[in-house]
């Protein structure tokens, strides 16, 4: 379910415009709810000697995916667009495959989620780049929302380098 073209959207767009706008952060809102559930999960199955300081690093980066998640849901809205975030649009719509680890150990899960953050973080480039000059709001936002992203990606990985700061193949 893609979202219709709105009837109105915000000043200085047209509705075709704030369509497309609408349309780039649907795919976001898609993205960032499978992270948020990708990250929850990991957060209950991560286990062995690294546990306890991966568990407590994954509930801040729940937190504020979800708020992410609200933040594209509402610009969606207010550019007159329908926010789709039922799961069976999410799983329609995905490109992505779905995470494959349950209960591991903690390294191995940080190195699934290396992969997942690289993908998120290089499609949320994408929009960005797709919004910059057509919306200054949304590629604002978008932009704020790489920068948590990226530091999350970094806290992976920290736990990933060796002690010559070498991330595994």
């Amino acid at each position: 379910m893609s979202p219709k073209l709105p009837r109105y959207t915000v000043p200085s767009l047209t509705p075709e415009e704030g369509g497309k706008v609408a349309g780039i952060l649907q795919e976001r809102l898609h993205a960032l709810n499978d992270l948020h559930l990708t990250l929850k999960h990991v957060h209950w199955n991560v286990v062995g000697p690294h546990f306890i300081g991966v568990h407590e690093m994954l509930d801040p980066q729940v937190e504020a995916v979800r708020a992410m998640v609200d933040q594209i849901a509402e610009r969606i809205a207010t550019l007159g667009a329908v926010p789709i975030g039922t799961p069976a649009a999410l799983v329609a719509a995905r490109s992505w495959d779905d995470y494959k680890l349950g209960r591991a150990p903690a390294i191995e899960h940080l190195g699934e989620l290396d992969h997942v953050y690289d993908g998120v973080i290089t499609s949320h480039r994408e929009a960005a780049e797709k919004t910059a000059g057509l919306d200054d709001v949304t590629n604002d936002l978008l932009i704020g929302h790489l920068h948590d992203l990226e530091q999350f990606h970094w806290f992976v990985r920290a736990h990933l380098e060796s002690a010559s700061g070498a991330l595994p193949e």
